[in-house]
């Protein structure tokens, strides 16, 4: 598999996205405390302002992305790859695509929410890399040990 893999606008809510979702939520889960996680659910990236993307292999969903837009700031809501297709730069396709699609939508920031334990330091870099710097809660986040903010101007 390689990372020209099509990336789609789809509902959150398909059928065929459950083993996504459940690794998803799984990952979260791992070593977070309830009180710190952030993840929506299916039905909570179905609402209005939220744009859920799909990579495919084939007919099997091997990656998803969300951005919800308000106004000029857009939020990176999820983002997961099924781990046997990591490292194949599925992640870094999918982050660019999402701040295309923000930038698209004439939006001048993009920030994310993300852990602060080591399970996703490569998610950290990853935001890094592409220009994202740490900074303050946004929104309606509060400070969180458990926590990173950070954000990307597209202007």
């Amino acid at each position: 598999m390689t990372a020209t893999l099509p990336i789609t606008r789809e509902s959150p809510l398909g059928p065929d996205l459950a083993l996504l979702m459940q690794r998803h939520t799984e990952a979260m889960h791992a070593d977070t405390p309830p009180e710190s996680i952030h993840m929506m659910d299916a039905s909570a990236l179905a609402a209005p302002g939220i744009s859920f993307f799909v990579m495919r292999d084939g007919t099997e969903a091997v990656a998803m992305g969300a951005i919800k837009v308000e106004g000029e700031h857009a939020e990176i809501k999820s983002m997961h790859v099924l781990s046997e297709h990591r490292g194949s730069g599925l992640a870094p396709r999918l982050l660019d695509h999402l701040i295309a699609e923000a930038r698209n939508a004439g939006v001048s920031r993009l920030s994310l929410e993300t852990g602060s334990q080591d399970s996703f330091a490569a998610a950290r870099a990853l935001y890094a890399r592409r220009g994202f710097v740490e900074c303050g809660p946004f929104g309606n986040y509060r400070p969180d040990p458990n926590s990173t903010f950070m954000t990307l101007a597209l202007t």
